[in-house]
């Protein structure tokens, strides 16, 4: 059968190659169907398959936590004891001095007793070899009044001097015996020193090997978790990544890609800056975020301290991670404390409307209702009317709704 007058040659192969082309393309779209839905059934599987491993990561940040909690305790002991021990070694070295100054005080009394002796031994030796003066027959061979009371005065002036002289003596010896008491004391008070030096330093040391032991497990343990974590995440990121470049295929050059940004906050719903250690809670934001921030502003005047805030949430002073996990707490976001790796597969991820924990291996902030809370660029957890720092190089997460 011939084609229809009129009907160009082309057309007819034209239809067929069109034809072929969309059953090509038909099937390729097939194919890469079939490859969205094996690789989201793999990824599904995976995710199903983490329970155990995401209750192991609970188990060891429990863990991890205690043992910071524990190691940071353990260090303020071991500074408390350093104190002290700087204390006594304070004293030691008082009475140290105070036991030299004695010696060269008794020193010096026992030259004087020595020249006062001398002075009494000639005294005695003159009564001895002149006899003591009797008053009365002074005054019976004295040719005038006036010659007996000038002898008289004499003779009381000598019996004076004697006496000083032996009092002098007296004394010195009294002298003497109270200083060489005080240096038996300040022994005494020495050695005492000197065993409780000796006692500190070994109580001292103890503490910086328990200290130190204890860290080396901390450390053991999240290299430990950290490998639990890349087991978690990298073949999660494999998968996710394949789906996205599969999804992308499917949908063509042209296809919106969802971007994940949550709404932005309105004036009313932001923290406004007041000082350091103080934000304002503002009044349209949901009342755990309220809370988070008011908790927050608890310990924004308190000092930085490595481990703070871990194995319990009441502490002296807070580390980057206990003081993002207080706020977090007062919000009723967080139960325990987490450190800084911890909080980087707590809650849902990527950033949240209200709250967006910032968290890598090193660090840790947050910022609520858009105000940066962080140890960084302080004396320990402050508010910041602008981040300290931007969020490359850390995992983003919030708590699921805010």
């Amino acid at each position: 059968m011939r084609a229809r007058a009129g009907t160009p040659r082309w057309l007819l192969p034209a239809a067929l190659l069109l034809l072929a082309l969309c059953l090509v393309a038909s099937a390729s779209a097939e194919t890469l169907r079939e490859k969205l839905d094996a690789t989201q059934s793999k990824l599904d599987d995976v995710r199903a398959g983490q329970g155990s491993l995401a209750a192991t990561i609970a188990e060891q940040n429990r863990a991890i936590d205690s043992m910071l909690g524990e190691v940071s305790r353990l260090r303020r002991e071991q500074q408390a004891l350093e104190a002290e021990l700087a204390e006594k070694q304070a004293e030691l070295d008082d009475a140290t001095a105070e036991l030299e100054a004695e010696k060269r005080r008794l020193e010096r009394i026992r030259k004087r007793l020595q020249r006062a002796l001398a002075v009494l031994r000639e005294r005695l030796v003159a009564i001895y070899e002149t006899g003591s003066p009797d008053v009365v027959n002074v005054l019976l061979e004295s040719e005038t009044w006036s010659q007996a009371s000038v002898r008289a005065e004499y003779l009381s002036r000598v019996q004076d001097y004697d006496d000083a002289v032996a009092g002098r003596v007296k004394g010195l010896r009294d002298e003497a015996k109270a200083t060489v008491a005080r240096m038996a004391e300040l022994r005494r008070r020495l050695k005492g020193a000197r065993d409780e030096i000796a006692a500190k330093e070994s109580e001292a040391a103890e503490a910086s090997a328990e200290a130190a032991a204890r860290f080396a497990e901390l450390k053991a343990a999240q290299a430990r978790r950290q490998q639990q974590l890349d087991r978690l995440q990298s073949r999660e990121s494999a998968l996710s990544d394949n789906l996205a470049s599969i999804s992308e295929q499917l949908a063509g050059s042209g296809a919106p890609a969802p971007s994940g940004t949550p709404a932005p906050l309105t004036p009313g719903q932001t923290a406004k800056f007041i000082s350091p250690s103080q934000a304002s809670v503002p009044s349209a934001a949901p009342a755990p975020v309220k809370a988070a921030i008011e908790a927050a502003n608890s310990i924004a005047t308190a000092p930085y301290l490595w481990g703070g805030g871990h194995g319990s949430f009441s502490s002296p002073g807070y580390d980057c991670s206990g003081a993002v996990s207080f706020a977090l707490n007062g919000g009723g976001f967080l139960s325990s404390p987490l450190d800084s790796t911890g909080l980087e597969t707590w809650g849902a991820p990527g950033p949240g409307r209200w709250i967006t924990v910032y968290a890598n291996a090193g660090h840790a902030w947050v910022l609520i209702a858009g105000l940066a809370f962080d140890t960084s660029g302080g004396a320990g957890p402050r508010w910041h009317p602008s981040p300290v720092y931007t969020s490359a190089g850390f995992i983003l997460r919030h708590p699921p709704g805010y």
